[in-house]
């Protein structure tokens, strides 16, 4: 096999390689991962501003159940002192029952307003409860996907690996320079470094060469190259 007959297999090893790593980062699963990952990252901030809301209730809840038992506190320390029998003067039994009213009062106004908290952190904990069941089966159904494009990566990779080894080994019996040469023209040319020429028609590009220069590169002398005026990859006649 000459040169160039090696280096058109060459050629055929890494078109296939390209179909592979295409196939490899194009798989559906890949995008399903993504496409359920971006939608916990949206309930994720759903969630946030919920439970940033729940605690702030549940702060305002806990500061206002505080007050109300301290009020309880000194309500009680103020009865137990009315009905102790250490104060004798009328006037002052009366501001002290005064106060105890004046603390029972706000103590029973505290405590509405710790129950109306509580009827608005109700609702927000049951919407929590079903943000994180949808998180939880989000992070099943992710967690599924990326498990099957672990092993569709791993037979690509292994696929890949083998066509790698072939490749390697079609292109050790071509000259380093040829394979160099044929390296540049594929970048350039996009993917064909090098094509038959079937009649007038170079196979890289499918288009049509002048005859005159069918005819120029078929007396081209044995070694030398000849390229396609149309797309630049190496020919072979």
């Amino acid at each position: 096999m000459t040169g160039l007959e090696s280096l058109l297999v060459v050629q055929e090893r890494d078109l296939t390689l390209d179909r592979l790593r295409h196939q490899r980062a194009t798989l559906p699963e890949r995008e399903r991962v993504a496409s359920v990952g971006a939608r916990l990252e949206v309930l994720g901030v759903t969630r946030a501003a919920r439970g940033a809301a729940r605690d702030e209730l549940a702060g305002q809840e806990q500061r206002l159940a505080d007050e109300a038992q301290r009020l309880g506190e000194q309500g009680q320390a103020a009865e137990k002192r009315l009905y102790s029998g250490e104060v004798a003067s009328p006037r002052e039994l009366q501001a002290l029952q005064t106060d105890v009213e004046q603390l029972r009062r706000r103590q029973r106004t505290v405590e509405d307003q710790q129950l109306g908290v509580m009827e608005l952190r109700e609702p927000i904990d049951q919407e929590l409860g079903v943000l994180d069941e949808e998180r939880a089966a989000l992070e099943a159904d992710r967690a599924a996907a990326q498990g099957e494009l672990d092993v569709k990566e791993r037979e690509l990779d292994g696929a890949i690996a083998s066509e790698l080894a072939a490749r390697d080994e079609a292109a050790g019996t071509v000259e380093r320079s040829l394979v160099a040469e044929y390296e540049r023209r594929r970048d350039h040319a996009g993917g064909v470094g090098v094509a038959r020429l079937v009649g007038s028609t170079c196979q890289g590009c499918h288009l049509t060469i002048p005859a005159t220069a069918v005819d120029r590169l078929r007396r081209e002398r044995e070694g030398e190259l000849a390229y396609c005026d149309n797309c630049g990859c190496i020919l072979v006649p």
